[in-house]
């Protein structure tokens, strides 16, 4: 098995700015559109956690015990949900035939749980603002040539990512092919 690595930090210029390309996606090529998104968010993980992370000191900073709170909960119904997937065929068939409906039974449950507790606008900011910007740009990025070549790497198993491994715990896993 290849060790974990987690991969370089892509440059400002082509996460964001001139090099980078920008398109909406074809909304109704669900497959075409999923694949766009499962390789930008392998390809540019390392900035996507880097900017999570400025948002969530930013908010922590302002609400430090909520934040605190909300992650915890998050990362205990993720824990949960990965657990009764690896242990229960049912679930582990509906996470592979409907990933998007987990994560929002993951997220929603989240919600519901924080909701008991007060923590509800600094989960909303804290931790699903992040997750949404990363979505946007995962979703409007266009590939390059060498995304592209790290993406194979990735799928055929020369390299395991930090990324590809929760994409895998959500049942996302890339296919060689795409």
């Amino acid at each position: 098995m290849v060790d974990v690595q987690p991969p370089p930090l892509r440059s400002l210029d082509d996460f964001l700015l001139s090099s980078a390309r920008f398109s909406a996606p074809d909304v109704r090529n669900l497959e075409r559109w999923n694949n766009r998104i499962i390789n930008n968010l392998l390809y540019y993980q390392t900035n996507y956690f880097v900017s999570a992370l400025a948002l969530l000191l930013l908010v922590g900073y302002f609400q430090p015990f909520q934040l605190t709170l909300g992650a915890a909960v998050v990362v205990l119904v993720f824990l949960g949900f990965v657990w009764a997937a690896e242990n229960k065929a049912v679930i582990r068939r509906f996470r592979r035939n409907h990933p998007s409906l987990c994560l929002a039974a993951i997220l929603g449950s989240s919600y519901l749980l924080l909701s008991v507790l007060g923590g509800v606008a600094v989960f909303l900011f804290g931790i699903t603002l992040p997750i949404l910007l990363i979505l946007i740009h995962a979703s409007v990025r266009l590939r390059s040539l060498k995304n592209k070549l790290e993406n194979k790497l990735e799928s055929i198993g020369l390299k395991r990512t930090p990324m590809g491994m929760l994409l895998e715990a959500l049942g996302q896993e890339q296919e060689a092919g795409s």
